[in-house]
């Protein structure tokens, strides 16, 4: 596990787009996995200039987001679908054939999880992985559990994560008390992972995945395992990891 630390957000932001930018530039048609959140906003921006100024070409790239809130309907100002189109995809000259979200409509939503998990593996996998994480360790919407599906699900969300998302909607009663998320195994299979983590808040749950036990109770440990991990983080994030 790497660990790469900016002075501040927009450092930080700025060295997860030269890495994205990297895997772009010596595989035009890569598959990225991609997070939403407030946290990859700066790294979006960064990777929309590049596009503009003609240093990277999303023409050839695949995308599959992590997640997604359940119910919500893709047009919902506070659904991935949206800020994800909003925050990159209308802004750089990917097709949006190769634009993929987890279903947050489905009526059989066990049918769609596992559709997704084939247009994963028909795509040839995930090359590289960008991660977000919980203040409780949550990686996607995989929450703090006895054990953890493996593979893409409906999944009930923590009163802390609907708590901290509440941010985002009028009131805290507005916030999907489920969403769809890709498994841990899922995020595992992907060739190379970078998480972006930044502010103080964040500094409790870096600690315990760089150097915590491996545990459900918090997801993000599991990370320990795969053999390509980068952390790109802020002072305040890296503050408990020395």
């Amino acid at each position: 596990m790497r660990i790469i630390i900016g002075k501040d957000y927009d450092e930080m932001s700025k060295k997860a787009a030269l890495m994205v930018a990297a895997q772009v530039l010596l595989k035009p048609a890569s598959v990225l996995g991609l997070a939403t959140g407030s946290t990859p906003l700066g790294l979006y921006r960064e990777l929309i200039g590049m596009n503009q100024r003609g240093e990277v070409d999303f023409a050839q790239v695949t995308t599959f987001n992590l997640d997604e809130y359940y119910p919500l309907e893709p047009d919902h100002p506070q659904s991935y679908h949206y800020f994800m189109y909003e925050n990159l995809f209308n802004h750089i000259n990917i097709k949006p054939e190769r634009i993929h979200l987890p279903d947050g409509t489905a009526t059989d939503i066990k049918a769609a999880c596992a559709a997704y998990e084939r247009m994963i593996a028909e795509a040839g996998g995930i090359d590289l992985q960008v991660l977000g994480i919980g203040v409780n360790g949550h990686i996607g919407f995989n929450e703090p559990n006895p054990s953890l599906p493996v593979e893409t699900h409906l999944v009930d969300l923590s009163e802390e994560t609907i708590q901290v998302n509440s941010r985002f909607f009028s009131s805290v009663d507005e916030v999907p008390r489920q969403a769809v998320t890709m498994g841990m195994g899922t995020i595992l299979k992907a060739r190379r992972i970078i998480l972006l983590a930044n502010g103080r808040n964040k500094a409790e749950a870096i600690k315990r995945t760089v150097s915590g036990l491996v545990t459900s109770a918090c997801p993000s440990s599991f990370l320990q395992t795969h053999p390509d991990v980068t952390l790109i983080l802020d002072q305040e994030a890296a503050a408990l990891i020395g």
